[in-house]
């Protein structure tokens, strides 16, 4: 994984798009060392998202099971 100062971000947003979605790159942006956000190709992002899903639903199956848990409060656990 690339790591670049936001100031070479701002700079070069074009050719760093092109790394991650051409070459499946992932870039981290920082700032005075600190880590601001990660680029990763739409794949990745796609894929992260379907895993989080996947543990959301299964955290709904054992949740559903327990006794005296409504689904009301469930779902506001979850954020949904």
């Amino acid at each position: 994984m690339s790591r670049v100062p936001i100031s070479e971000a701002r700079d070069s947003l074009a050719d760093l798009a092109n790394r991650v979605s051409l070459r499946g790159e992932r870039v981290t942006v920082e700032r005075r060392g600190k880590d601001l956000f990660t680029m990763v190709p739409i794949e990745d992002a796609e894929l992260l998202e379907r895993l989080e899903d996947e543990m959301d639903l299964e955290i709904v199956r054992k949740r559903l099971n327990e006794p005296g848990i409504p689904f009301s409060k469930l779902k506001k656990e979850l954020g949904f």
